[in-house]
């Protein structure tokens, strides 16, 4: 097995559990389960600029990914927060 093909496995798989957890974001019966679901996906999206990264040999995409990883946290602990009835 080649790195390339790797490289492809783990972006097919991360594509697979991007959709799944898509339709959980569309049909969750509850809030909490769409914020878990947007939060899951965030995770997804940062390993795929993680694999982007180290496919490319760049190490910007490490860094953005970095900083999205971070907005995503602070954006869940907002959400969270907000579902509470703390922001008002």
């Amino acid at each position: 097995m080649t790195v390339e093909q790797m490289f492809l496995y783990a972006t097919l798989l991360i594509g697979i559990a991007g959709l799944i957890v898509l339709l959980r974001l569309i049909l969750g019966p509850t809030t909490s389960d769409r914020v878990v679901a947007l939060d899951t996906l965030n995770t997804l999206v940062v390993a795929a600029m993680l694999l982007l990264g180290a496919y490319y040999e760049r190490a910007i995409y490490i860094d953005i990914a970095i900083v999205y990883a971070l907005l995503s946290y602070i954006g869940t602990l907002i959400i969270a927060k907000y579902l509470q009835g703390g922001l008002s």
